[in-house]
């Protein structure tokens, strides 16, 4: 057992293979983003105290992204696995680099945690949409290098 960790032993699901939505088969001239896109873009994050996914550790789902294109929004909700998470804004930042450098800037994106899953959700949403506070935590070397660590590793666990 690791110490330090603040849920040493998290639930760990499979991952799952890429849903095609029947109505969503990609043409030359259909370019339209939707949630499963979105969700493919960062489903292989990594989480910031374990070895595995945001998916198989169930932080996030397909269902909990909204994709608006005609207002041109992505809307993300995830829950941490445990209520006490220290480790949400780091997880929302992650989300938030990544969707920065995937889609086109014009999207507005608002990332939250699931009302009810942290005891300090509040301050963390305003946290992860604040973009003087996102810039601020992108400058400091060893947050960045943590970010970056989840957003490229290179190898997920699947013990």
């Amino acid at each position: 057992m690791t110490l330090g960790l603040i849920n040493a032993n998290p639930v760990v699901h499979e991952r799952r293979e890429r849903l095609v939505h029947m109505d969503h088969i990609p043409s030359d001239s259909d370019d339209v983003l939707d949630a499963l896109d979105v969700f493919d873009s960062i489903r292989d994050i990594r989480d910031p105290e374990h070895p595995y996914s945001l998916e198989q550790l169930s932080v996030l789902s397909e269902e909990s992204i909204t994709v608006n294109e005609k207002l041109g929004t992505i809307q993300i909700t995830f829950t941490p696995t445990v209520q006490h998470c220290s480790m949400a804004a780091v997880i929302g930042l992650c989300l938030r680099v990544k969707l920065m450098q995937c889609f086109p800037p014009h999207f507005k994106v608002d990332i939250k945690v699931s009302p009810g899953s942290l005891a300090n959700e509040e301050a963390v949403n305003k946290q992860l949409n604040d973009k003087e506070r996102i810039a601020a935590a992108l400058e400091n070397p060893n947050l960045r290098q943590l970010v970056d660590e989840c957003l490229y590793s290179n190898e997920l666990y699947s013990y």
